[in-house]
């Protein structure tokens, strides 16, 4: 009999709902339910691509005899922490607290006031390598709750309190300047790995934000050092295991410091955010690499995660069958040389061994490698025949939830990557997913839920990087299209954050005020798989301010960059989308108007060159002369029966421009 999960539109929710524990969501029914009972609550909580999530539920979550012993006394559960990022932030603080340590899959065990007592992750269905046993855990944790009760509460009072006593230091007063941004690239150096490009040891993560902050700091001061860690870092990526050589997009990270064999789940986040990279240094660089990756990755994003509605899906899975009926990890990426010449037959299968870099003992299990491009390009036929091959493999699961924040990047990217290699269809795609978001997920306050699935909204109000993430796609969409409609909803969403979102001093809390209370607020400054809520309002803050002359706006982005003043000097690794904010604050950021009569030949060359400026953070609006459409525009008229294009930069205004050519000059000096 399903549990009452069955109803979720969460995908990893919907894998528990036919298991026999009898797992509720999370709500206030299920604590008052282990208040009335007497008993403890088990909280679970991964999500849909996670491959210790799924080993744990087909070990014990799916065991008739482990259900019975939760069923009995527990009440369990079970959390999307895709869905619910609050709940995640806040229990697995208390985890890290408690254990030096954490992950996914998450389990704490709770008092019905929802305060936790004992912690850990994945435990094993017997005794091994020093771990107890997930059922030994379960009779401990039920041993000390009957004989020890007073004992636990206190132990679960004591770490709310710590918790709650934790005070941010965000930085006091001031914005982050010259100094502190030269001691981030400083940090930065000090930890690039020269041989293999990226930062810090195994497992490996693409460092985003912190190219980004590397090609703004590069385009702002001409510093040739942070361009070339960042292009090379790009360049070990795109050449490395984590990028799918046949059919583009990234795997989630490195499990080696070499880029060569990735943990395989795919998720949009860091496909969406990695496209623009790549895009970005195209821009600075001109790399044909960079231009391959950057369109691949994009069509990746459309082909494997776009959703029936026009929004963007989650992820894929690691794993998938195998062809034996087994579910393993990579089984859909990897290959053999066999494989490669049983394909593509002896000279062009030896070729593609070569160029692959596969080899016979593998680079990952059992004989198989990873596709790696370790020099040059692939021949365009040998790739198309064994993507066509690899089609005929059993694919991969999709987590078809749409994330609101998630699709904010996306649709940043591929407006983006769409004008710079004149792809209107990409524009098409991004434009379609924000008129999802703003259909589906915005009510008529403005206020975004997280998440939908199949054209019906979770019930899951948006945190922080929600409404940040959504007004960043939205600010790049308007510049790109030209439709100021972007501008003004990117407005309404951060109205919202200054109104719910915003503490004293210009803190940032990841939910809003009115949001569901937990044991601790969240409020996280640091970026991670994503740019941190924070960092990400701040950046979305600046530009409309840019292009209103807002000061409620400028002032609260400036509020919210005093953390990046403490933390960028000391943390440069986890807080790159505030330094690359923080570059554009320096710079500005400037503000371009384009104006002239639609479809005019020279008016698209000066809009196309304001959008390839590599000045950091800058703001382009596009349209008639003194248009209605976008504040920019207003009392810009035509030059001398010409289009032309205004530049301002500090409340200063240069003169405007016709010449494509010398508004280039003006946007990189």
């Amino acid at each position: 009999m399903p549990n009452r999960l069955a109803h979720e539109t969460s995908p990893y929710l919907l894998q528990h709902a036919d298991n026999p524990v009898d797992w509720w969501p999370w709500s206030s029914e299920a604590f008052e339910e282990a208040r009335q009972r007497g008993v403890p609550a088990l909280l679970s909580v991964g999500y849909s691509s996670c491959h210790w999530c799924h080993v744990l539920a087909r070990e014990s979550f799916e065991d008739e005899q482990t259900a019975a012993y939760m069923n009995e006394h527990f009440v369990n559960i079970k959390v999307d922490r895709e869905e619910r990022p609050d709940v995640d932030a806040v229990y697995m603080e208390a985890v890290q607290a408690a254990t030096g340590q954490g992950g996914w899959p998450m389990t704490v065990f709770l008092t019905a006031d929802g305060e936790p007592f004992y912690f850990g992750t994945y435990f094993p269905p017997e005794p091994r390598h020093g771990m107890a046993s997930f059922r030994q855990v379960l009779e401990g944790v039920t041993s000390a709750w009957a004989e020890r009760r007073d004992e636990g509460g206190e132990v679960a009072g004591k770490i709310v309190r710590d918790l709650a006593s934790r005070s941010l230091a965000y930085g006091g007063d001031g914005v982050p300047g010259e100094e502190e941004l030269a001691q981030a690239l400083l940090g930065l150096t000090r930890e690039y790995d020269e041989r293999h490009g990226g930062f810090g040891g195994a497992p490996k993560f693409p460092p985003s934000m912190v190219v980004e902050f590397l090609l703004r700091h590069y385009a702002r001061t001409g510093a040739e050092g942070a361009l070339q860690m960042a292009a090379d870092t790009c360049e070990a990526m795109a050449r490395g295991g984590m990028y799918d050589q046949l059919g583009g997009g990234f795997a989630r990270y490195s499990v080696d410091r070499a880029w060569v064999t990735p943990h395989f789940e795919k998720m949009l986040y860091d496909n969406a955010l990695l496209c623009r990279t790549f895009a970005h240094l195209w821009r600075a660089t001109g790399s044909e690499l960079a231009r391959r990756v950057a369109l691949g990755t994009a069509g990746f994003m459309v082909r494997g995660l776009r959703t029936a509605e026009g929004g963007f899906a989650s992820a894929l899975d690691a794993g998938s069958d195998d062809g034996t009926g087994e579910h393993v990890e990579g089984a859909f990426y990897a290959w053999t040389p066999e494989q490669l010449r049983e394909v593509l037959g002896e000279a062009d299968g030896q070729r593609a061994v070569e160029c692959f870099g596969v080899t016979e003992e593998g680079t990952f299990e059992e004989g198989a490698s990873v596709l790696q491009l370790p020099a040059g390009e692939a021949e365009p036929g040998i790739r198309e025949r064994l993507l066509a091959a690899r089609a005929e493999r059993a694919r991969p699961g999709r987590d078809d939830k749409v994330v609101a924040a998630w699709n904010g990047l996306a649709i940043a990217a591929l407006a983006e990557v769409g004008a710079f290699f004149d792809r209107p269809d990409l524009i098409e795609r991004a434009t379609e997913a924000a008129d999802l978001l703003v259909r589906l997920h915005m009510d008529s306050g403005a206020r975004l839920a997280r998440t939908s699935k199949g054209g019906q909204v979770g019930a899951n109000s948006g945190v922080l990087e929600d409404y940040a993430d959504v007004a960043e796609g939205f600010l790049a969409l308007a510049a790109v299209s030209g439709e100021g409609v972007w501008l003004d909803f990117a407005g309404f969403l951060l109205d919202i954050v200054i109104d719910q979102f915003v503490g004293e001093g210009g803190a940032l809390y990841d939910t809003a005020h009115d949001a569901e209370r937990l044991i601790r607020r969240p409020q996280d400054p640091t970026d991670s798989a994503t740019p941190s809520g924070w960092t990400a309002a701040a950046g979305a803050l600046l530009s409309y301010a840019a292009h209103t002359g807002s000061e409620a706006h400028r002032t609260a982005a400036e509020g919210a960059l005093g953390v990046v003043k403490a933390l960028g000097p000391r943390a440069p690794r986890f807080i790159g989308w505030g330094l690359a904010v923080a570059e554009a604050l320096l710079d500005g950021p400037r503000e371009v108007a384009v104006v002239g009569p639609q479809g005019d030949a020279e008016m698209r060359e000066l809009h196309r060159t304001a959008l390839l400026a590599p000045a950091p953070g800058a703001v382009v609006a596009v349209g008639e002369p003194d248009g209605e459409e976008f504040p920019l525009l207003r009392d810009r008229p035509l030059v001398g029966g010409r289009p032309a294009a205004y530049v301002c930069r500090n409340f200063t205004c240069d003169a405007p421009v016709t010449d494509a050519s010398a508004l280039a000059r003006k946007l990189t000096n």
